[in-house]
């Protein structure tokens, strides 16, 4: 039987879009599901402050009556805006290994993205940066973080056969926490700190970090503007990230460093890794998804990189061994071994060279693709 597109309208039809994934790879040991109920909000609008200045369509495909496959297209039109060309996003990408289902869905997102005079296709990507994006190329024996996304080897064959090619990729690193800190890390944070008045803050309590918030989503806005897909965020966006971040935070991996008028240069925050609890929630909170989640986040082996951003004037001056000098001995001390960086793309050297007085290896990697539309 062939295959059937349906555009999603209903409530009934996004639940079994967002949960598609789950069943797709219910038995594979490396997929990490997304929490159902945060991608139901993340569709919707009204309940994802992207929706101000962006646009959806989602579409299922079936046969026999079975869903096979799921896409999402997308329009941020500020980033067009800055962008000075209309871009049309796919994301939310899964299929079982079919041409005719791949070809189905594809087929479709670009007709609508022809309608709305598109001069790219490019994804899989979301609303906005912090949106999970990229096609897996390498990294399939590996348990994404919960920011990441794993998917089959297939995908990126597919998007390439239909005239597909990568556009920018992200990479992941695996990083050893060493048992000593290194003694140049130290050094280099001292003399930074003495060298243009820093001060790397402590916070008691979770008030005092929310005090700092609207200025660490500022300079987040001024330093990440030229990374690819990003666009400013909004005050309703920065509540968005206030609450879902913020009740997971560990003040202790939260590093913060201000000059002497109090203004904020740099900031790293870090999360111990979830993406096993969420394995075993399998997409659910309740009833004891929940449980698992608050489990990981007291004891872990394992922590990921949430956020880094330094002001560009203190970029390539220490102000990263300032943060992480602290970061790293409260890793250890909590009994961390391995940090994951969450995706970052592959030519963000700052990032990078983070890692370089520690064991690394690159370990996963994940791509986004671009194909533009002839008028």
């Amino acid at each position: 039987m062939s295959v059937e597109i349906q555009e999603v309208v209903s409530k009934k039809q996004l639940r079994q879009f967002v949960e598609f994934p789950n069943r797709l790879y219910r038995d594979n040991p490396y997929y990490v599901p997304q929490l159902v109920s945060a991608d139901l909000d993340s569709l919707t609008p009204g309940k994802n402050h992207a929706f101000d200045f962006c646009e959806g369509k989602y579409w299922l495909a079936s046969r026999d009556g079975k869903i096979v496959g799921r896409i999402a297209g997308i329009i941020n039109h500020e980033y067009n805006k800055q962008m000075g060309k209309i871009y049309i996003r796919f994301g939310w990408l899964d299929f079982v290994d079919d041409e005719e289902v791949v070809n189905q869905l594809i087929h479709t997102m670009e007709t609508w993205a022809k309608s709305k005079n598109a001069d790219f296709i490019c994804g899989p990507v979301g609303f906005l940066e912090f949106d999970i994006a990229g096609v897996l190329v390498e990294g399939y024996d590996q348990i994404p973080t919960a920011y990441g996304k794993y998917n089959a080897p297939y995908y990126a064959g597919h998007l390439e056969r239909l005239g597909y090619a990568k556009e920018v990729d992200w990479v992941e690193y695996q990083v050893k926490i060493p048992d000593t800190i290194p003694a140049a890390v130290h050094r280099v944070a001292q003399v930074t700190a003495e060298r243009h008045g820093l001060t790397l803050l402590q916070f008691d309590n979770k008030k005092a970090l929310l005090a700092y918030a609207d200025k660490l989503f500022a300079l987040m806005n001024r330093q990440y503007a030229c990374i690819h897909g990003f666009t400013q965020l909004t005050p309703g966006q920065v509540e968005d990230l206030k609450n879902q971040f913020l009740p997971m935070l560990n003040l202790k991996f939260v590093s913060i460093v201000v000059d002497s008028n109090d203004e904020l240069v740099g900031f790293a925050i870090c999360l111990p890794s979830v993406s096993k609890a969420l394995q075993k929630a399998r997409g659910h909170l309740f009833p004891f998804g929940f449980i698992h989640i608050l489990r990981a986040l007291r004891k872990n082996d394992t922590i990921d990189t949430l956020l880094i951003a330094v002001a560009t004037e203190y970029q390539n001056k220490g102000v990263t061994a300032m943060m992480f000098d602290r970061l790293w001995q409260q890793m250890h001390d909590n009994g961390f071994t391995t940090l994951e960086s969450t995706r970052q793309l592959e030519n963000n050297l700052h990032v990078r060279n983070l890692w370089n007085r520690f064991g690394f290896k690159l370990h996963k990697r994940a791509r986004s693709f671009i194909k533009s539309v002839e008028k």
